[in-house]
């Protein structure tokens, strides 16, 4: 078995915050104890509610926040510190693509000047080069010479996010961090995204970490699917086994809230209140507030994230005692 092309080992990523002029700062932990392996070529989803730390976990991926313990591998290497030489050189390996293209493009700039931008940037080839690797760039995305004439604010929201992913591709990655590239599109725009993505991932032997909080989309595109809460992995497996047969009661609700055809609506379950505090956490597991099947230990010890099945691991205590001897993958404190 080849190793990963990305390893995250026990993450942790936290913010300091004031409240108000005179508050005492406090620490909110966006990233707690994230344990991820992606293999070459393949499309990790990550998943959960706004405010579970999907976006920060991406960002620490890329190596664009350092993050306060844990690591992250790169093809073997651990990834260098932030503005470094050596960070600089990663950069042409490992891209992003943002989830508003229009903030993520420069306005004054034509479309076709920004494309261009990274293999100037990384001086890769020669001038004749460049001009025809753009061109190249513009058609894979299925954009024409004469939109990349134009500017940002003359393009629909379909064409910037092409633009985004040409740029992205320039320099010939070998990881993607898509940072829910779809959600400001509309749904026929998604679609066209969705499959583009999954047709240059195909050509080019991409990998990929797909974030979002759509499912539908999450399960289109993506081989295995991590869940998280409040900066934890609750569970990760493969797509079409989490879908089907979810076991921790967090992805059940995720899964049962995503519309499919033939469900019937009493079948969705609706969790009570919301998501708590990430700068006051509950003690225990987080989640037990809000889990019709929490008991006793749930609100005093955290689950970890087992292995409870080839492929399937879960951080919850109901499952860790049915499945028996389980493997810690990720144990947090």
């Amino acid at each position: 078995m080849t190793a990963p092309l990305v390893s995250v080992d026990r993450l942790v990523r936290t913010y300091r915050m004031r409240s108000g002029m005179f508050g005492r700062p406090r620490g909110v932990c966006a990233v707690d104890g994230v344990t991820l392996k992606i293999n070459r070529g393949e499309t990790l989803g990550l998943v959960g509610e706004s405010g579970s730390g999907k976006s920060t976990t991406g960002r620490l991926v890329l190596g664009l926040e350092n993050p306060d313990a844990g690591s992250v591998a790169f093809d073997g290497r651990r990834l260098p510190a932030m503005d470094t030489p050596e960070w600089r050189g990663s950069r042409a390996r490992m891209q992003m693509i943002f989830q508003d293209p229009l903030g993520a493009l420069d306005r004054r700039l034509p479309i076709a000047a920004q494309v261009r931008e990274p293999l100037d940037i990384h001086a890769v080839g020669d001038e004749a080069f460049r001009t025809a690797r753009v061109e190249e760039l513009m058609r894979s995305v299925r954009l024409s010479d004469e939109v990349g004439q134009r500017y940002p604010h003359e393009l629909s929201g379909g064409q910037r996010q092409r633009a985004v992913l040409a740029r992205a591709l320039a320099t010939k990655p070998e990881f993607l961090v898509c940072d829910e590239p779809v959600s400001a599109l509309d749904v026929s725009i998604q679609a066209q995204v969705v499959n583009l993505l999954i047709d240059l991932q195909a050509e080019l032997d991409l990998t990929m970490l797909f974030i979002s909080h759509d499912l539908r989309v999450v399960r289109q595109i993506s081989e295995r699917v991590a869940v998280m809460y409040l900066g934890r992995v609750v569970e990760l497996g493969n797509a079409d086994d989490l879908f089907v047969s979810p076991q921790h009661p967090y992805t059940r609700a995720l899964v049962s809230a995503s519309p499919a055809p033939g469900a019937r609506r009493s079948e969705r379950i609706v969790l009570s209140g919301d998501p708590p505090n990430p700068a006051a956490k509950p003690d225990g597991c987080a989640f037990h507030p809000r889990c019709p099947s929490a008991f006793a230990r749930c609100r005093t010890e955290a689950p970890a994230l087992v292995e409870v099945a080839p492929d399937r691991s879960v951080a919850c205590h109901l499952t860790g005692l049915e499945s028996g001897a389980a493997v810690v993958l990720g144990a947090v404190a």
